[in-house]
């Protein structure tokens, strides 16, 4: 049985620079890896069964094979195994937790074709490399940057921010430009559709002294340094994680 690591991501600054022809936004974005981490525990299986619970999931349960990211990268790699996921990272909160859960499948595998891994999800692409990077194209183009240690505080609300839906509604107002020099595009268009972040990114605020930014399409605030607060997690960045098979 080997043990995998999938850490969150964290988005300090995204900028819309486009649409495709499918639909796909382009991006232009630094995302960073976290030590807030799911754990994988992987055994090899004539037939893929994946699992998951821990506290960032309701209850244990089997995922469906068909939808499920973990499945899917296990099929693009044509492995067979026997998944369980000990979800830490929420899920709806812009932090990437099923995208590096898949990844992690995808680094166990010795698998590097980012471009591919981006076909299974966007943020597939940054969480196969991790650490820091420039992130352009629909997530598939990967920049590696300089690593150093950051600290950050996340505020994650009860609220489940669907992807697809910030960007519809980012394109229904007519694809605002965050004002901000590392700023989020997507930040009013979150709040226009899921306007019970305002609340707690004014908590964050009042209790930080600094203006929160939104991570990704939410619904996670986050501010530099740490702080102690009702709901605040202090995390800090990870270098990238090795490509390799255990077995």
């Amino acid at each position: 049985m080997a043990e995998l690591q999938a850490p969150a991501k964290l988005t300090l600054s995204l900028r819309i620079t486009g649409l495709r022809a499918d639909g796909m936004h382009l991006i232009d974005a630094e995302m960073v890896s976290l030590d807030l981490m799911d754990r994988i525990l992987i055994e090899q299986a004539d037939q893929s069964q994946v699992t998951m619970g821990g506290p960032a999931s309701t209850a244990l349960r089997a995922l469906d094979p068909k939808d499920d990211l973990v499945a899917r990268a296990l099929r693009l790699v044509d492995r067979t195994a026997r998944v369980s996921v000990e979800k830490n990272i929420p899920a709806g909160a812009g932090l990437g937790g099923g995208s590096s859960d898949a990844a992690a499948i995808l680094r166990w595998a010795g698998f590097n074709d980012s471009r591919a891994a981006a076909n299974l999800g966007a943020d597939v692409a940054f969480s196969l490399v991790g650490g820091r990077a420039r992130v352009t194209g629909i997530g598939e183009v990967i920049e590696p940057l300089p690593f150093h240690e950051q600290i950050f505080t996340l505020l994650t609300p009860p609220v489940h921010c669907s992807t697809p839906v910030v960007y519809r509604r980012w394109d229904e107002m007519g694809g605002p430009v965050s004002s901000e020099t590392a700023g989020n595009d997507l930040t009013d268009a979150a709040i226009e559709a899921y306007p019970e972040l305002r609340e707690w990114r004014a908590l964050l605020r009042d209790l930080t002294e600094q203006e929160p930014r939104l991570a990704g399409s939410g619904s996670t605030w986050f501010v530099s340094g740490a702080y102690e607060g009702p709901g605040f997690r202090v995390v800090r960045t990870t270098p990238a994680l090795p490509l390799g098979d255990p077995y």
